[in-house]
């Protein structure tokens, strides 16, 4: 049995009311399995679901990391920081933050090193926008982003990242790739990653697929041999629809 990574990232929603209540009602609804579930929750929350959830498999993560230990830095949370209160996953380069932020491949590559040495497990983002679908540029913009972001980490480093595929003109739109065609780019970036870094270390990381991933298609997308799990934005807010994810995924 396969074991995927089902993470769902609420970006700018839920209080830690919101936040704590929800993970109690997420719970009881879930079943056995040997695939992990985790959430990307609001800063201000991590702590009390890293507390709510104690004792369960489920994992807590950040949505966002600075690039930096410590200093001045005014508004920056640092990998130490998000570990110390007990969390263990950061996401790197969500198409929101490169969008509207304007986070480059090469800050991303900084902010990866710092996750990894402040002790937290990497999800990077990649993905291709609209007008580069159209213009046929989703291998090498795939390509450009996995080496500018991940190009100065050794074999050991990348055994302990994931990579998140999230084409952005499928974000919160509607609008999924067909499981082909999530499979066939998934390919592309394993073989990227074996020429890379070598066949050892990229059939045992996980490639994660987000893009509008809901209860109805996750099932065929999970069924692809190369997808190892799936970044779930919106369907992530409900309880019973996350819930009713990680449930497929541990029956699969």
């Amino acid at each position: 049995m396969k074991e995927f990574f089902i993470v769902g990232n609420w970006k700018l929603n839920k209080t830690i009311s919101e936040s704590t209540q929800f993970v109690k009602n997420l719970m009881p609804l879930l079943t056995q399995g040997t695939s992990r579930c985790g959430i990307a929750a609001p800063f201000t929350a991590l702590e009390s679901l890293v507390k709510e959830s104690k004792g369960t498999d489920l994992l807590i993560g950040s949505q966002n990391v600075s690039d930096q230990k410590d200093g001045a830095y005014t508004g920056e949370i640092s990998a130490e920081m998000i570990k110390d209160v007990g969390a263990g996953f950061a996401l790197i380069g969500h198409s929101e933050r490169r969008q509207f932020y304007h986070e480059s491949d090469e800050l991303l590559g900084k902010k990866i090193k710092r996750a990894l040495m402040g002790g937290l497990i990497p999800i990077l983002c990649i993905g291709e926008s609209l007008e580069q679908k159209q213009a046929n540029e989703v291998i090498s913009v795939l390509e450009n982003q996995l080496d500018k972001a991940l190009g100065a980490l050794n074999q050991d480093e990348m055994s302990s990242i994931c990579i998140a595929y999230e084409p952005v003109w499928a974000i919160g739109t509607g609008h999924a790739a067909t499981p082909a065609d999530v499979q066939k780019t998934h390919k592309i970036i394993r073989d990227f990653l074996a020429r890379k870094w070598g066949e050892k270390v990229c059939y045992h990381l996980k490639i994660l697929y987000g893009g509008s991933v809901k209860p109805d298609n996750i099932r065929e997308l999970l069924s692809q041999p190369d997808i190892d799990g799936a970044l779930i934005g919106g369907a992530s807010l409900e309880v019973e629809s996350f819930a009713k994810m990680v449930n497929i995924a541990r029956e699969i």
